[in-house]
Order: C-alpha cells, then structure tokens, then sequence
C-alpha cells in the first residue's frame, strides 16, 4: 500500500463523501434500515448518525480499508451504536445465507472491482423479500456528460481509490437479480455533473 493510499486517500474520501449534498442523501436512505443490517462499504461511518435505533436489531459493516474502519469505529462509539466490523472486500462475505433484513449501501458500488460479484454475496446474505437500500452515484442520461465521464473515468479512479464514475447503478442491480421498487435520481446541487448524478431508493431479493 503507498503512502498515499494510507494516509491521504482515507481523509480525502472521507472529506468528499461528507459534503452537504450528500450528507443530505444519506438521510434519506439510511432510515429506511431496519432489522438485522449489513452496511457494505461502510467506510469511514458517515451513515451511523443517521440510522432509526428503535428499527434495528443488529449492525454490521463491512470495509477493505483498515484506516476507514478505525474511523468508523469512533463514530460508532459516539453514536452509541454496536457495529460488527468485518475487514473485507464485498466480492466474499464471510456470513451465513439469508442472514439480513436490510443492506444499505451508499457511495460503494462506484468501488467495488467486480459490483456484480459482490451483488450476488449481497443477495446471498439478505433474507427473501429483503431490502437492497441504495444510493450511489453513476452514469448521466445526458449523452454530453457521458462522454465526458468516460473520457475522465481512468484518471478518476487513480485519484478517487477506485471510484468509478460511468457506471449504470439501476442495471448492476437488475442484472444481479434484485427487483428495483422505488427509486429516484437527479443531479446532486454544488456537484460536478460529471461525478453528480445520483440514483437512490430500494430493491427487493425475490
């Protein structure tokens, strides 16, 4: 790991995804947790203040990142929430069948090297009938913006830890075998259109 992926690169997404439009997103999403709860990409925690306590039973997290983890740890213990933290990519979830009520993911799916792969550990894991809660940014309907977007893709990810700008959210969960249910999407305000575009809502495992 370079020294920029250790200490740098943790500050800045933590930075980035903590901006007032996004911080705004995650109090849409997050509530809708309930039950039994996997946060995939939980990062640095930025999601915890915003969870419902009198909806949930249990939280886990899981992350890649160490530096992240120990971030979140902290947020945890402020908020007064116990969170199981697994330090591992969510392409192999090292938990039981049919284990969740919901899984929130936010801001992760741009990340993840193999999404679909990882979406298929989420569908493993959550109950039948069980919520897929999303909100990620992706791929712009604007034909204008998208050619920039893959124009810039390459040297986003190098500076952004892998962050993906061009990919199309609703069908990475469609073709993983989830049933979209509600969802909206928009350009984030004081975003940059290439890195704003927002889909958001949930998913059901049948």
């Amino acid at each position: 790991m370079s020294f920029y992926e250790k200490y740098i690169l943790p500050k800045f997404l933590n930075c980035a995804c903590a901006s007032e439009p996004i911080t705004y997103q995650r109090k849409k999403v997050v509530p809708l947790a309930e039950g039994k709860v996997l946060e995939v990409g939980i990062g640095s925690g930025l999601n915890l203040p915003f969870y419902d306590k009198t909806k949930i039973k249990e939280v886990w997290g899981i992350d890649p990142s160490q530096e992240l983890t120990l971030m979140a740890k902290k947020v945890a213990l402020k908020e007064g929430i116990k969170v199981n933290f697994i330090s591992s990519s969510a392409e192999e979830i090292s938990l039981p069948d049919e284990y969740f009520d919901s899984i929130l993911i936010t801001y992760t799916m741009c990340t993840i090297p193999d999404v679909l792969k990882a979406n298929k550990e989420i569908k493993r894991v959550l109950k039948k009938e069980g919520k897929l809660i999303f909100c990620e940014h992706g791929i712009s309907p604007d034909e204008k913006i998208q050619k920039w977007q893959k124009r810039i893709n390459p040297f986003w990810g190098k500076i952004a830890g892998g962050c993906n700008i061009n990919r199309s959210i609703p069908k990475l969960i469609r073709d993983s075998g989830f049933d979209i249910i509600e969802m909206e999407e928009m350009y984030l305000p004081k975003t940059p259109k290439i890195a704003g575009y927002n889909y958001w809502g949930y998913a059901l495992n049948h």
